[in-house]
């Protein structure tokens, strides 16, 4: 057990990497807070040992210092929530670029606030942030806002790792490739021809297939784990070569 003794809260965490990573944490041993905005995803969770799933609003800055307080001191935070918008520059709007950066950079602000003064006060801890290979390690076409704000969570996650490298807080980001997840087939779905969709997603994966969630899940426990004791403020790309 790895993370025995551990507590860890995780966004998002309703379906997709959110959720296996949620069941890989406790699974190695720790007592996980699982959170998402839609409590209905959160019922799959009933009678799962080791976690609590809790609705939460990220967006939410009331709701988030609400809920962290009622909490014991965490030891881990792993940030997962996040939405894709399609299209270049000249498609986004304000709303959609407002949007994004609230959700994809604020909410890992707000929660990184909201959970920092008790991680220091009990000595440390592990904060991991969901960035994208899509930002400031690859560009990709019609993803301007979204490779903007994840670009933004490489600089928060660097940022902090820097300010508390002292004082016990790691904090670490992945930068997943193109995971096959049902955010994705929403936006497979959301195209003209979701069969051609699906293969050009799956064509600009060098592995020549999607990722799945759970593939996701055993970085986000290195990282949570002591194993990963002396590693902070890095990006870490688990995207089937898409950098190479």
């Amino acid at each position: 057990m790895r993370l025995e003794g551990k507590t860890a809260l995780v966004t998002a965490a309703g379906q997709g990497i959110g959720r296996a990573s949620a069941l890989a944490l406790a699974a190695e041993g720790a007592q996980v807070w699982a959170t998402d905005v839609n409590p209905l995803l959160l019922e799959a969770y009933a009678g799962v040992a080791g976690i609590r799933a809790l609705p939460l609003d990220v967006l939410d800055k009331a709701a988030i210092g609400k809920l962290v307080a009622t909490l014991p001191p965490l030891d881990v935070l792993f940030n997962c929530a996040g939405f894709v918008h399609n299209g270049s520059i000249l498609d986004a709007t304000d709303e959609q670029w407002d949007f994004a950066f609230n959700l994809n950079v604020r909410s890992q602000f707000w929660m990184i606030q909201a959970v920092l003064p008790p991680m220091l006060a009990k000595g440390g801890g592990s904060i991991i942030n969901m960035a994208s290979v899509c930002g400031s390690l690859k560009g990709l076409p019609n993803r301007f806002i979204y490779g903007a704000s994840k670009a933004a969570v490489v600089g928060l996650t660097k940022s902090v790792a820097a300010d508390f490298v002292g004082q016990g807080i790691r904090c670490n980001a992945i930068a997943p490739g193109t995971v096959d997840t049902p955010s994705l087939q929403d936006r497979i779905d959301s195209y003209a021809d979701p069969v051609q969709a699906r293969k050009n997603f799956i064509a600009r994966q060098p592995m020549g297939r999607l990722a799945q969630a759970h593939e996701m899940a055993p970085l986000v426990v290195f990282l949570a784990s002591d194993e990963s004791v002396f590693v902070t403020g890095q990006v870490y790309a688990n995207d089937g070569g898409m950098t190479i």
